[in-house]
């Protein structure tokens, strides 16, 4: 990090620049190895489970399962990381979480374990993201979390490429099972980068929003009911939750088509798949931040939830190897955008609420309502109807997401406006 990345932070952070440096440098880590652990085994379940003589229906509905774990659990993990002091001893647990997991996935494949490990894996998912602007806030403010968050992104794209390369070479080379082993490794590096970020470097009032300008003490933050008359961040919430619906499915699903299909290797061509998009998410990550300094999130978001219709239009006409490609940057588009944009704008929206990180539960829910649903509805789409129809029905729940989010176009981009 150069000096200018510190004047970010703030005047009154007395821990100093050598301190600093370390804790920028090992939240940079943190997101790096970080991604692996969050996304899990992630696209490569489908074809693990495909191996093991799974059906694409029953293959879906043990993901919903865990989505919808995940999407319980993320507004009291929100709340519970606004009130805590221990975040760095959180992340932990969440990694041991995901790498018990996969260590249950290759001992068994029967319906049970599959479901309580992709429940493990939900639970600890469903704290990292709030974790992460968490403990990002405590240590560069709000004056620093657009710049840095977009640091992060990139940093945590970066680290689900370079898993899903190695999950692909590891995958063709040894068998799908090695992936899981390398999840495990990911999640110790993980550990390992969060113990150096130091304890002092976190200010756990800034961490929820409550700056110091602030006249209240973290027992005056605003209730949870406020969140219902929050009509910016419902609206936020609600064109996330379609846009997932239809989004969530299509990586797993895509893989699952073009190997069903005998034109890719299992392993292989899902690694493609995640490399691609993520090589993509992180040049996008790392100029959403500059659009948004310049233009505000509402247009960023706008550009993101247009990505998803087109991407379902080219999945459902391509299902080739090669389709990969268009297929996937399209979603690095969407994804990198929102990335970035969206914790961007919660913090902005919630700025001295104190209740930054259970806001980032809401939107979370939100798209895990979405995300749980869509990979049993495009399995069963799939098995059905065809993995084409599939991929255009998909496609069309973004178009609720733009009418939406154009409709309430005022209201969401004077909140959302970011000061040059």
């Amino acid at each position: 990090m150069t000096p200018n990345s510190f004047a970010a932070v703030g005047a009154d952070n007395s821990i100093g620049v050598p301190s600093l440096n370390r804790a920028l440098f090992a939240l940079c880590a943190l997101n790096f190895f970080m991604a692996d652990v969050q996304a899990g085994v992630g696209p490569f379940l489908g074809v693990f489970l495909q191996r093991h003589d799974w059906q694409t229906g029953p293959i879906g509905t043990v993901m919903t399962v865990g989505g919808i774990a995940g999407m319980i659990a993320t507004i009291p993990a929100g709340a519970f990381i606004d009130q805590t002091r221990k975040k760095r001893l959180l992340v932990i647990v969440a990694a041991l979480c995901t790498i018990s997991a996969s260590i249950l996935l290759l001992t068994s494949q029967s319906v049970a374990v599959v479901t309580v490990s992709q429940l493990a894996t939900a639970v600890a998912g469903a704290g990292i993201g709030p974790l992460m602007t968490g403990i990002t806030l405590g240590i560069v403010r709000q004056k620093g979390f657009n710049a840095q968050i977009g640091r992060n992104q990139a940093w945590n794209h970066a680290g689900n490429m370079v898993g899903a390369g190695l999950s692909g070479w590891l995958g063709w080379r040894f068998g799908l099972s090695a992936i899981f082993c390398l999840e495990v490794v990911f999640g110790l590096f993980a550990m390992s980068a969060v113990l150096l970020v130091p304890e002092r470097s976190i200010d756990h009032r800034a961490a929820r929003g409550l700056g110091d300008e602030q006249a209240r003490d973290d027992g005056r933050a605003e209730g949870l009911k406020s969140f219902l008359r929050h009509r910016p961040l419902l609206v936020l919430a609600v064109c996330l939750c379609f846009f997932h619906l239809g989004n969530a499915a299509m990586l797993p699903l895509y893989g699952m088509a073009v190997v069903s299909a005998g034109k890719g290797n299992p392993a292989m061509f899902t690694a493609l798949t995640v490399v691609v998009a993520q090589a993509v998410m992180i040049v996008v990550s790392l100029l959403a931040m500059r659009f948004i300094r310049a233009r505000g999130h509402w247009i960023v978001l706008l550009l993101s939830f247009a990505a998803l219709p087109l991407r379902g239009l080219v999945a459902g006409s391509f299902i080739q190897h090669w389709g990969v490609w268009p297929v996937q940057i399209l979603d690095g588009i969407g994804a990198g955008l929102q990335s970035v944009a969206v914790p961007g704008l919660v913090a902005r929206l919630l700025d001295g609420t104190g209740r930054i990180n259970v806001g980032q539960g809401v939107v979370m829910t939100a798209q895990g309502i979405g995300a749980s649903l869509s990979p049993a509805l495009g399995g069963w789409l799939a098995e059905d109807l065809g993995y084409p129809f599939a991929f255009y029905t998909l496609g069309c729940f973004a178009v609720v997401s733009l009418g939406l989010w154009i409709g309430s176009a005022s209201t969401v981009r004077s909140a959302g406006h970011v000061p040059a």
